[in-house]
């Protein structure tokens, strides 16, 4: 029961540590041996990333800010600098990719690393993922945990027992033993109600649901019990992708108040346009539909899932990747069929993407959709040259972001 075929792979998972926080402490000394969150910090606020010193109180990203006061009175709440954080990552998968041209990137802050046929010329994977640890920490001064083994799943879980600013090699043999311990929790798919329904049925660990045989995990879990048992038996054919096809662009945004006037959502709406927008360019593709998205501030349910969210899509007669057209389907979409009730968030999204151009004008406006097609170019290339602010932002009263996100986003440069 050990991973099939898998003795030549070697896979190497890097997670920066703590990487907000980290830069965060990096550069402001007085940080340094602190517990610091870095997130909003009022009453709806998210941290986005906490300090090792700040988890030993068990402060966890995605926790609610109040939550982690109560746990830490001494935490340090940073708002962030979402412009540095990406600017940083960009810095490090350059280095990700001195050492594999197969990089897959999860996030901001982490990624796989095929590193499969690279022993000759580089050395034994723990020495590489030693060199590249000590790369970071000489060029960026941060820490990194690093994981490797022949398959995804288990470089992950690898990585994770290597925090913080650690590395782990689980060799092709040891992948059964590695794994037979561990809660089934740390599973791929497996979530709080999954892991419940497992729990119930007596799976308790990976090893347990490893031994079990394929007939009876039909039985009780149907296909998916099987899919899991290959997971657990160390079997996962997956590659490392260095690049996944798009199949949505979209901007939101959760508010540190709530909000019930349309009329403070327009220049949301306009700003998370312009943004999808300048995405669609980037990456040269255009979208045939519109999505507005937005979360009701009425409680129904208990835990971050328990306030309903809705959407609202309109599919255009031609593609676009024009923010004005898009601000001007959303908004319509918002005084059409938007909230009756005040909300807590709001997105703007684009999906049906084409790369094809679109060479059929319309009879009418084609001089008006020349001239958008000028000031979108001139608008990408002022960006480019100086950044989002020269363009222009609405107020960070108005704009106010409860937390930070690790996604990234395709069609965002992260030298911006």
């Amino acid at each position: 029961m050990t991973a099939s075929n898998d003795t030549d792979r070697v896979i190497m998972h890097a997670d920066m540590d703590a990487f907000y926080a980290s830069v965060e402490q990096r550069d402001h000394p007085e940080l340094r041996g602190r517990p610091v969150a870095v997130g909003g910090s009022g009453s709806r606020g998210v941290v986005a990333a906490a300090s090792y010193e700040a988890r030993q109180f068990g402060v966890r990203s995605a926790m609610p800010s109040v939550e982690a006061r109560r746990r830490c009175p001494d935490l340090v709440f940073v708002r962030g600098n979402m412009a540095l954080y990406k600017k940083e990552s960009a810095r490090i998968f350059k280095i990700f990719r001195d050492f594999s041209p197969v990089v897959e990137r999860v996030s901001l802050d982490e990624a796989f690393i095929d590193l499969t046929g690279s022993a000759r010329l580089m050395g034994p994977p723990q020495k590489v993922g030693e060199a590249l640890r000590s790369r970071i920490r000489k060029v960026l001064s941060l820490p990194v945990s690093v994981g490797i083994a022949p398959v995804k799943m288990v470089a992950k879980i690898a990585s994770a027992g290597a925090k913080p600013d650690g590395l782990l090699e689980v060799r092709a043999g040891e992948v059964e033993g590695f794994l037979k311990p561990l809660p089934v929790s740390r599973l791929w798919g497996v979530g709080p109600v999954a892991k419940e329904k497992l729990e119930a049925l007596g799976f308790e660990t990976i090893g347990d649901v490893a031994k079990a045989d394929d007939g009876t995990l039909r039985d009780l879990l149907g296909e998916w019990g099987i899919e899991i048992a290959r997971l657990a038996r160390g079997d996962d054919v997956r590659e490392v992708e260095p690049y996944r096809e798009a199949v949505s662009y979209s901007e939101e945004h959760t508010f540190s108040k709530d909000i019930s006037d349309y009329r403070e959502l327009e220049p949301l709406i306009r700003e998370h346009a312009e943004s999808v927008a300048r995405r669609l360019r980037h990456d040269q593709v255009r979208a045939h539909t519109v999505v507005l998205k937005f979360k009701s501030a009425r409680r129904t349910g208990p835990g971050v899932r328990g306030y309903p969210v809705f959407t609202r899509r309109v599919t255009l007669p031609q593609p676009t990747d024009d923010g004005h057209e898009i601000a001007k389907q959303a908004t319509e979409l918002l005084y059409r069929s938007g909230p009756k009730e005040a909300i807590r968030l709001l997105g703007v999204g684009c999906t049906g993407l084409t790369a094809e151009s679109v060479d059929q004008l319309p009879l009418f406006g084609a001089e008006q959709k020349a001239k958008r097609e000028t000031l979108n170019q001139t608008l990408d290339e002022i960006t480019r040259r100086y950044g989002r602010k020269a363009i222009g932002e609405l107020p960070r009263t108005t704009r106010e972001q409860v937390g930070l996100s690790m996604q990234i986003k395709r069609g965002d440069d992260p030298e911006e």
